[in-house]
């Protein structure tokens, strides 16, 4: 994976999130997607186009290239394994999707392969998941408890 800073990667999973939702992505979509002014996302698919991740249409909107899509699926990627993961938790899912956003940048592939691994295993017996659940709920009772 080529080296891209945090924003750069962020808009190419936005962009990504976008097409897959309504089948194209414009600047006002990828924008609402980030909550940031269309004028930064314009100067942002300028700079991915040149680094030939995107193909940037001024009126038209934008369009992963092969290179752009392998990145933007590897960050779809880290944040559905990890925010999926703090949901089972129960982590809260605006954030979930907040601490997701912030990890996906910072765990090394490994470390989320692993995490996916064990996803896949508590998918694959419901019964770990509500055991596991209850011992953390036992956990919370016992360190909120007062102490006599």
């Amino acid at each position: 994976m080529k080296e891209l800073s945090r924003t750069a990667e962020d808009y190419l999973e936005a962009i990504l999130n976008v097409t897959l939702h309504k089948g194209y992505a414009r600047t006002k979509d990828v924008a609402c997607e980030l909550d940031l002014s269309p004028s930064s996302v314009v100067e942002m698919f300028r700079k991915l186009d040149g680094m030939g991740l995107i193909e940037y249409r001024r009126y038209e909107g934008v369009v992963l290239k092969p290179a752009g899509r392998e990145i933007a699926e590897a960050i779809k990627f880290r944040h559905d394994t990890l925010k999926e993961f703090l949901l089972r938790i129960r982590v809260p899912e605006k954030i979930a999707d907040s601490d997701a956003c912030f990890m996906e940048h910072e765990l090394h592939p490994e470390t989320v392969r692993q995490i996916r691994l064990l996803i896949e295993v508590l998918r694959a017996d419901p019964d770990l998941c509500d055991r596991i659940r209850k011992c953390m709920d036992a956990q919370i009772i016992e360190q909120t408890s007062p102490k006599t």
